[in-house]
C-alpha cells in the first residue's frame, strides 16, 4: 500500500516544484518591483530646437535601448537635465526607451507636437524608467514618431522590456569585460537573440553605457541595420553599481 501512494506522492512534488521553477524564471524577466516616490510629478513637455525636429522617415526597424544606469548616473543623470534619472537606488539595467528607426540617419525625432505625461503612466513606467525627466523625453522625441498616443507607446515598450531577462555583469572579473561577454550573456538568457542583433555602446573612453536590441516591424529579433557598436574584442569599463549585485 506505501507503494501505491509513494508514486503519486511524488508526481505532486516534482509538479510543484517546476511549477515553482517556472514562476521564479518568470519573475526574473519581469519588470522590477518598486515602490514610486510618493512625491513622483510629471515632466514638463520638452520644447525641441528646430534641428532636432526630423519627420517623414519611413520606419524599418526598433531599437529597445537598457542603460547601464551607474554609468548614465556619472554622467547623465546627476546633472540636472531634462533626462534625469533617480540616482539613489541601487540599479542595474534599466530601460532607456524603444526607437523607431528608418534604415540610416537621420533617424526619426520629435516627429509632431504632443503635450506631457499624466501621472498615472509616469507611475506605470517608473519602476522600468525611474526618470519622470526622460520618460518625457522618450515619449516626445521617439514614441511620437510611430504611436498614435503615449499608453500604445508604453505599452509596446513594456511588453519588449518585460520578456527581457538581464543579465548579470559585475561578476565578470577585472579587465575580462568585453562586448562580446556582454552580448554572450545576454544570448545566454535570451537565446532568441543573435550577436548581429545587439548593439553595445561605449564612450571614447570605453565606458560601457548601453545595449540596444534590435526588432524587425513585427517586434521579433532582428539584425541591426546600422551595425553593432564596439566589436566583439573591444575591452569596456564598468560604473560599479551601489550595491554590486548586478
Amino acid at each position: 500500500m506505501a507503494r501505491q501512494l509513494e508514486s503519486p506522492m511524488r508526481r505532486y512534488a516534482l509538479t510543484m516544484f517546476v511549477a515553482a521553477l517556472l514562476m521564479s524564471g518568470s519573475a526574473r524577466a519581469a519588470a522590477p518591483a518598486c515602490a514610486p516616490p510618493a512625491g513622483l510629478t510629471p515632466a514638463p513637455p520638452l520644447t525641441p530646437a528646430a534641428s532636432e525636429v526630423v519627420s517623414g522617415v519611413p520606419i524599418a526597424h526598433y531599437l529597445l535601448a537598457l542603460s547601464w544606469t551607474p554609468q548614465w548616473c556619472r554622467t547623465i543623470g546627476e546633472k540636472g537635465t531634462e533626462q534625469q534619472v533617480e540616482c539613489d537606488r541601487p540599479l542595474g539595467f534599466t530601460l532607456h526607451g524603444l526607437w523607431p528607426n528608418g534604415e540610416a540617419p537621420p533617424y526619426p525625432r520629435y516627429c509632431r507636437p504632443v503635450g506631457g505625461l499624466d501621472i498615472s503612466m509616469v507611475r506605470h513606467m517608473y519602476c522600468r524608467t525611474p526618470s519622470a525627466e526622460l520618460l518625457q523625453h522618450e515619449w516626445q522625441a521617439h514614441g511620437a514618431c510611430a504611436w498614435p498616443d503615449a499608453r500604445a507607446y508604453f505599452a509596446q515598450a513594456a511588453r519588449l522590456y518585460d520578456k527581457v531577462a538581464l543579465p548579470r555583469l559585475e561578476d565578470i572579473g577585472p579587465g575580462r569585460l568585453t562586448a562580446g561577454a556582454i552580448r554572450a550573456r545576454f544570448i545566454a538568457r535570451n537565446p532568441a537573440f543573435k550577436r548581429e542583433d545587439i548593439f553595445v555602446a561605449a564612450t571614447r573612453s570605453d565606458q560601457f553605457t548601453e545595449v540596444r536590441l534590435c526588432y524587425d516591424l513585427k517586434y521579433q529579433p532582428g539584425a541591426c541595420p546600422g551595425g553593432n557598436g564596439a566589436p566583439d574584442g573591444a575591452h569596456l569599463q564598468l560604473a560599479p553599481s551601489h550595491t554590486g549585485a548586478f
